[in-house]
């Protein structure tokens, strides 16, 4: 299960809408409260695709490292990822399950011609992924 803060959920929404048409990305950062996630704060990261960003996200290795700088500085930890699906659904593609880690979260938000319409988390059980539950709080 995911728990986000309330903001970080406007700020990924935020995100996705202003990046369209192309995919936004960021990590989620937050703590571990024995099998929930909880998210305290969006941690956006450039999509550095290279050729792709209409349907393809990629985060930069350094961009990874400032975000977990920036998580160590407030005791927290990176605990997902999170990506638009422009004019797409927000489930996983292919590409999003072969790149997932376990253990993170990976909210999915849907963008229909520049509006953020729906969102889902997934996880990563097993190489394959399964929706789990979110509760905004705060």
């Amino acid at each position: 299960m995911l728990r986000i803060k309330a903001s970080a959920l406007q700020k990924i929404l935020a995100q996705a809408e202003r990046d369209y048409p192309y995919e936004t990305c960021g990590l989620l950062l937050g703590k571990w409260d024995k099998d929930v996630r909880i998210a305290f704060g969006a941690y956006e990261t450039p999509n550095k695709s290279p050729n792709r960003k209409e349907d393809r996200y990629e985060i930069d290795p350094l961009d990874y490292m400032k975000a977990e700088e920036k998580a160590k500085q407030f005791g927290l930890e990176i605990v997902g990822v999170y990506h638009s699906h422009p004019d797409h659904p927000d489930r996983p593609s292919t590409v999003d399950e072969e790149r997932a880690f376990e253990g993170w979260s990976y909210i999915i938000v849907s963008v229909s011609k520049g509006k953020s319409v729906s969102y889902r988390s997934w996880e990563l059980v097993e190489g394959k992924f399964r929706e789990e539950a979110v509760e905004v709080f705060g």
